[in-house]
Parts: structure tokens; sequence; C-alpha cells
């Protein structure tokens, strides 16, 4: 029965994000939504919710599937909708869920029409995980592109207020719903033809409340009633009450034929006709004839496609048939399930076969099926809770028995963070496989070889996972090694996981060279099996393994060449990109290439989570930081520190820069050493213990502790505890081929050796610092010491004891003009200026273009001059600045302020 004023209003607010049908059950939810559809002019996907959507993962995958039943125009050169979302699901790593639900929105607005999808029943819905995802979409999905239609019994946990104060709500509620007594009248007298009297239409409508399902089961019962004001006099009740109602008024009434249709397929979720013939067997009539009949007669039947091909019966009505199916006879049941698991392993419908076999309680055949869909999804992460559910349902001793079960539950225990558990199934797989050898040696196969080899190797990863996790480096590399040896040159999925596992081993342990090489393998061998986000997070590891070893153009050239390998995946963009621009950011802002840095931070930003990995948020707030750090707000840098400690969480890629030694740091240019000693005897941290590469940066900040004591406290002890320390840190560095590192190292030897008037030795270990770091374009990790660090730079130049001027003076020209100079400067800028002769218009250009770091041959072609030209100007300017190379003559054109006129 169409209901014009209910219709006409869902129409009007189409514009708005989400329409709530909320009420209880028997309100006409789903058969309203039936006969708006069918009037609607816009694609509609529908989805029925029940248990299994409870795991967020299935609750997308359905989603999916849902949307990709319609047919839509697409922008042209967009992913077909869904498909980037089915991609990610089968990586490595399963991404973030708000990730994958921004790459479904993105796939959505790329679709031409304004498509509509209906969440039905999703009271069902009890996991906090996917009431988030619902959340996300309706937060971030635009109104202009797909509106949410929502059927339940009770509100789900979404902010409806607010969505109600901003007018992007509309709601629909049992008031609502309940048939008014016009409706009442066209329901029982055309619809369901009967002849009632007003009074008697009056009297149903006041004992029902409008409500619609007791309206339904009282009209169909009427039907076979002569009595009808005794009846609708008597129609009364409570919930039991109905439930019975069912059974006795309305299941007894039909013929034995169909009471054992509806009594075998009440087992179903869903009807269709073949699945019903499978579980009746040989029934007389099929099921797809039997299926139409009673949506004729308005059998509780509630069509879930327009094609009337799928069906389900009305909960209560299922709630009643099960209940009277039991009732004496729960062998033939467990009969019925088995028939329906045949059927939907027939079928390609694996999850639900398994559902079936186990509440048949048929542990064999549901182990084997749960067998198979790992086995199908392994490295995926598809199953999950879902498939861990389905193990932990089976009797543990078959599980025991059972090597691909206890290998599949102890991953998903070690995915859970639950390690014991994990190793107590590691275990019977171990002995398991042992068995198994034996059992080959005896009778060979070489199909059974190949799975006991890729049990093996998913055994040994697996053992190489719990071992990382514990912090045992040496495990992980054991098991590791010994998986890579085990595997054919073919298996690059397995062999692929294990190098991965190998390379962060390496890197925990300082030996970067052995985790270049384990981790380039590792993207390589899984870029071959299309796991396009271990492609992408595992370059980012790479990249910052190269940082590590102070490549930096290795690493800018990896970020950018993973860049160009994720934009041609095109749209939706992949999980990673995000941090792959964070990281070119970081870089580009290191070697002095501030332009470019800001672009890949804006990009990054703007990006946000939608494509990023789990970790970039902690890495942002790091970046940000250090920016505030370099503009001196260092308050607000200690925020963004704070920010950053509650959102680590701890990962296999080792946090070399803990935000507590960065956070110690900010506390020692704030002038705040006693926090910072503080800090030091937290940590435990001593010139004396052994050095180890996971803590090189707190030992290296541990260094600067100690300088700034010496600074305060001129103490030879202090002074030669720095010494010792950062000769230690030097050797360590150096061993490890760790450039990055040995840079920073040399440039507090350098420091403190000028802080204790050794100018001599201070020079020396700038100049091997300014050797390592030319090659690799650093800047402002000598920016960043500040003042102590520029005097030096001008030391260095004035003897000519730099490696290559040009990049000393492309340091200095990054460094801020701070107070002691601008003081020193206003002292003596009036006299200065009475004494040299004012620069030409010319020379003021060839100056800035010095300060820029441009060569002479650069100055010229920008000019329009010759390089003999441009020499000449040169002299005239150090003459007329009292300068004596280019660094002095720019520092005193910016004490004069010259240079800001330009």
């Amino acid at each position: 029965m169409v209901r014009p004023r209910l219709i006409e209003r869902l129409n009007a607010r189409l514009h708005r994000k989400l329409t709530l049908i909320s009420a209880a059950a028997g309100f006409g939810k789903t058969t309203l939504l039936s006969e708006w559809i069918a009037v609607c002019e816009q694609p509609v996907a529908w989805l029925s919710l029940d248990e299994e959507h409870n795991d967020p993962t299935r609750f997308l995958v359905y989603v999916v599937s849902a949307l990709q039943t319609l047919t839509l125009s697409k922008v042209e050169g967009k992913t077909q909708l869904g498909e980037g979302v089915l991609r990610a699901l089968k990586s490595p790593q399963l991404p973030p869920l708000n990730s994958l639900l921004t790459t479904l929105i993105n796939e959505i607005t790329a679709v031409s029409e304004n498509v509509i999808l209906v969440l039905d029943d999703y009271h069902r819905i009890e996991s906090e995980p996917v009431d988030q995802a619902l959340e996300f979409l309706v937060q971030y999905l635009p109104s202009t592109s797909m509106h949410l239609v929502i059927a339940t019994r009770e509100d789900p946990p979404l902010p409806l207020a607010r969505l109600r104060a901003r007018g992007q709500l509309t709601e629909v509620r049992a008031p609502d719903l309940r048939f008014t007594q016009v409706e009442t009248t066209e329901f029982l007298n055309q619809t369901m033809n009967l002849n009632l009297s007003t009074e008697e239409i009056t009297a149903l409508e006041n004992r029902t409340e409008g409500w619609i399902a007791g309206l339904q089961l009282a009209a169909i019962s009427l039907q076979g009633h002569q009595d009808t004001a005794t009846f609708i006099k008597s129609f009364s009740g409570s919930h039991y009450f109905v439930l019975d109602y069912l059974v006795e008024e309305i299941l007894e009434q039909q013929p034995k034929s169909i009471q054992n249709f509806l009594l075998s397929t009440s087992i179903l979720d869903r009807l269709c006709g073949s699945l019903c013939d499978a579980v009746l067997l040989q029934a007389s009539t099929p099921g797809q004839e039997i299926l139409e009949y009673l949506e004729r007669t308005n059998l509780l039947l509630v069509p879930l496609d327009n094609k009337r091909e799928w069906y389900r019966y009305h909960h209560l009505f299922t709630d009643a048939l099960q209940v009277r199916l039991t009732q004496g006879h729960p062998d033939p049941v467990a009969e019925l399930h088995l028939r329906a698991c045949a059927w939907y392993e027939q079928n390609n419908f694996r999850p639900s076969a398994i559902h079936h076999a186990l509440a048949a309680r048929h542990f064999e055949r549901a182990a084997d099926l749960i067998e198979l869909e790992w086995s199908a999804n392994s490295g995926s992460y598809y199953q999950n809770a879902a498939w861990t559910e389905w193990v932990q349902t089976l009797p543990d001793e078959l599980v025991r028995t059972r090597t691909t079960l206890s290998i599949g539950l102890a991953w998903e225990l070690l995915f859970s963070g639950q390690l014991q558990a994990a190793e107590n199934r590691l275990k019977d797989a171990d002995r398991l496989l042992e068995l198994t050898s034996d059992s080959l040696e005896a009778s060979p196969s070489s199909q059974d070889e190949k799975i006991f080899c890729s049990q093996q190797g998913l055994l040994g990863v697996a053992w190489a996972f719990h071992a990382q996790a514990l912090s045992d480096n040496a495990g992980t590399i054991k098991h590791a090694r010994q998986t890579l040896n085990l595997l054919s040159e073919t298996n690059h999925y397995i062999a692929g996981l294990a190098s991965s596992l190998l390379g962060l081993a390496y890197w925990r342990n300082g030996d970067l060279e052995m985790a270049v090489q384990y981790m380039s393998d590792a993207i390589a061998r899984l870029r071959t099996t299309g796991h396009l986000l271990f492609a992408i997070s595992g370059s980012y590891t790479l990249a910052g393994i190269k940082i590590a070893q102070g490549r930096l153009f290795d690493a800018v050239n990896l970020y950018k060449e993973t860049l160009l390998f994720s934009t041609a995946q095109g749209e939706p963009v992949l999980p990673g990109t995000t941090d792959l621009h964070l990281g070119l950011s970081k870089l580009y802002h290191e070697q002095g290439n501030e332009e470019a840095a800001k672009q890949h931070l804006q990009k990054c930003e703007t990006l946000d989570k939608r494509a990023a990995l789990p970790e970039w948020p902690y890495g942002l707030y790091l970046f940000q930081a250090q920016l505030k750090v370099e503009q001196g707000d260092l308050d607000d840098a200690l925020k963004l520190l704070e920010e950053a400690g509650q959102l680590y969480r701890r990962s296999p890629v080792p946090n070399l820069c803990p935000v507590a030694a960065l956070k110690a740091r900010v506390w020692l240019r704030q002038g705040r050493l006693a926090e910072a000693l503080g800090w030091v005897r937290e940590q435990g941290l001593s010139i004396d213990n052994e050095l180890s590469y996971l803590q090189e940066f707190e030992y290296i900040t541990l260094a600067r502790v100690l300088i700034a004591q010496y600074r305060r406290v001129s103490t030879e002890k202090t002074f030669q505890k720095a010494i010792a320390l950062l000769a230690q840190l030097y050797s360590a560095a150096e061993a490890g081929n760790r450039s990055g590192s040995m840079i920073e190292i040399l440039i507090l030897q350098a420091i403190i050796n000028e802080a204790q008037g050794n100018l001599s030795s201070a020079l020396k270990f700038l100049e091997r610092a300014l050797t390592l770091a030319e090659t690799e374009g650093y800047l402002r990790i000598f920016v960043n010491e500040g003042e102590p660090m520029a005097r030096l730079l001008y030391e260095a130049l004035s003897r000519e004891i730099t490696p290559d001027s040009n990049y000393v003076q492309r340091v200095l020209t990054a460094f801020p003009l701070n107070d002691l100079e601008q003081k020193r400067s206003l002292k003596t800028q009036s006299q200065v200026a009475e004494l040299l002769e004012p620069l030409s218009k010319r020379e003021i250009e060839v100056l800035h273009l010095i300060a820029d770091g441009r060569t002479n041959q650069e100055i010229a072609k920008t000019l329009f001059l010759s390089v003999n030209t441009v020499k000449v100007h040169t002299r005239n300017i150090y003459g007329k600045l009292s300068a004596h190379h280019r660094a002095d003559a720019v520092a005193k054109a910016r004490t004069l302020g010259i240079l800001s006129s330009i």
C-alpha cells in the first residue's frame, strides 16, 4: 500500500545527508522504504543487515557489493565504484577503516548520479567499529553524492542532535509510521479485501495503536473468521501473545505443504527458490513458486531486491517459526542446516556455508570450510574477527589437530596482540607439521609437499612476527632467515613478508646496509604479488632507513618514485600517499628547498587521513613541533610533542626519536636544564652504559645536556664526560655507516670545543661535518644550532678551511639574524653607514642574488651580464661594505638593512 504523505516527505528531503526511520518492530519501516524505492527516480542500493555485519570489514564489503549492483554513469578515467576498497582489502596489511571509507567516499563522489544507500535493520549492529564507520560516512559523505537511509528499531549512536541542528537529518518515527484512520481503512478494506465497518476499523486502530504488523496479523486472521466483531474485541496482547498468535492463527491456518515449507526454510536468513529447493529436497512445488505465493498472500515475506529473487521472512515470524521447528524436532533441524550448507558451498557463499555447518554442529565439515576460507584470504586480512569467531566456535581439541587452523588462529591472535595465546597455537602448528613431515617421508606427494612448504613458510613468518612483537631481534632474524631458506623462488608473498621482517630487525640492530638489502627485496617481491599498500608503506620505511644512513638524495628519489607509482594506480588515492608527501616535505626543508617543502606539506595536510598510514598523525605532529622550535615558538612546540606522545602506538618500525628526548631538547633551548637533567635520570642514561643503536638519539641528547651543563658551570669533569660520550657515539655511528648521526655528533664536538676555547679542534670537527653534509645537501642540521655554529662557520670561511665555500655561504644565508648580532650591528650601524659609499641599484641586485647562494655564472645569466661584469660588481660590493668574502658581505648588508630594501 502506497503512503503518499510519507513518500512525499522522503522525496522532499533528499538534499539532506541522512534519513532515519526509527521505530519498534512491525511499524512498516522496510515496507515504506520498498514502496518509496518503487517510485524513486534515483539509483538505490539496499543492504539488509544482520549479525555477520558486526565485523567492520565484512560490513564494508557488503556495502560495496550493494553499491556495485547499481548501474551508474561513471566520470571518465575514474575507477569503478568500490574497486579501490576491495583492492585495498586484499593488501597484506589492512588499511585503517577510515582510510577505506575515505576511498569509498571518493569513489562515490566520482559517480555522476546522486545515489541512495539504504541500511535496513541497523539495530542488528552491535559493533562499535561499525558504528564509528557509519558516523564517519555521515560526517564526510557529501549530500550531493549520496543520501543515506537507515531503518532501525533503535537509534544508532550518531550525533543526531548536531545533524538535527544543522538541518542535515530527516526523521521518521513511530508516530509518523502509525496508520492514520484513512490509511487503516484503505489497508483493511482494499489491500486485505475485508469489508469492515467504520466502527470495526476504529476499534482495530485503537487496539493496535496504528501498529502495522498488528493490523496485518489481525487482517490475515480476519480473512478466515465469520464473527469479525468478536475477533476484533478480543484482539489484544503483548509481544509473547503475538508470537503465539503467529503460530496458532497464521501458520496452522496454512496447508500442510506450506507449513512444512515455512518451518523448514525458517533456518535461512535469506531465501531464494533454488536454496529452498535444496533445503526441502524433493518438494512437490518449486521453491520459487511458493515464495511468489507467500508474497501474493502477504504472508510476512519481505522482498530483498527488485528482481524478486531474494526474500526474507518478517523477523517476528522467523522467531515464531524457529521456536515451533525446534520443539520436539532437533535432529531434522541439523539436517536442514547441512542441506543449506551444501547449497551455499556449491554456490561459492562459503561464509554462509560455515554458518550452517556450525549451526548443525558438524564441526569437521565446518573446519574444512574454515580452512578453505583462510587459504583463500590469507594475506588480505579479510577474515579477522569473523574468522577468529568461527574457529573459536569449534571444539578446541579439533582445532589443535588442524595445521591450517592453528597457524591461522595464531596469526589472528598476533594481530590482536595476544602473544601468549598466539605462542600456544604456534607450538601446536609446530607439532602438527612435524607429524606431517614424518608422513611425507613415508608416503611422498608433490601436492602435499607444496602445501607443507607453504604452511612451513607461514608458520616461520608467524614465529618471526611473534619474536618481533617481543622485541627479540635475534629471534626475528633466526625465524625469518629459516623461512627464506625453506621457500621456493616463486613464493614471493611469504618470502616478501620474511624479508620485510628481516629488514626491520636489522634496522633495529643498527645494521642499515642489511636493512636496506632486505627491505628492498621485500618491496620487489610484494609488488609482483599486487600488494600495493605494502609497496608504498615498505618504500616509506626504506626511505626512513636511507635517511638514517644520511643518504638524503636517495630518500628523496625513493619518495618521488613511489609517489609516481602510487599516482599511476589512479583513484582513489592509495593509503601511504600522505606519508610520502610528509617525508618529502621534511627532506626538502632539511636541504633548504622551502618552496618544495611547503608544497608537499600542504598536499600532505590536504590529503589528511584519507590516504595515510596509521602512524602518519604522529609523524606530522613531530614535524610541526620541529618547525615551531625553529620559529622560536617553544611552548607551542612542547604542546605538539605532548599531543604526539598521546598518538604514538608501538609498531614494527623503530621509534628512533622518542618524544621524551625531543622534549628534553626543547627544554635545553628554553634554558630549563633542571628538567632536562630530570629526563636523564628517568631514562637511566649514563656515559658508562653500553650504547645501542635504538637509543642513539637519546644518548646524543644526553651529550647536548652535558654541553648545556658545561656552558652553565664550566668544569673539566663535565667537559671530559661530553667529549668521551661523543667519541663513543661517533665510533658507533661510523662503524654503522650512519653519516646522518656522524654529522650531528661532529657538530656537537665542534661546539663544545669552541665553548672550551679550543678553536683549532672545533674547526677540525666542523670541517669533517661539512665534508659529509655537503654531498647530501644538509642545511638545517647546522642552522638549528644557532649562533655558536654561525660563529664557527664564519671563522672557517675566514681561514679558508671549508671544503666548499659556496656550500658554507649557502648555509650561512639561511641563519636568522639573532639578537646578539642585532645589538652589535645597531651600535655601529650609523658609524659604518657614514663611511660607506651607497650601493648602486645594480649592486643591490647582485647582492640579493649572492644572498640566495647563486654562482657568478648564474647571476650573469639572470641579470643578462657577462661574468666579468658580475665580478666587478662583487669587488665593488666588498669594498663598500669592507667585506672579505660573500658570506661576510651578506651578513654586513643584513646588519645595515640593505637587503631588506630589495
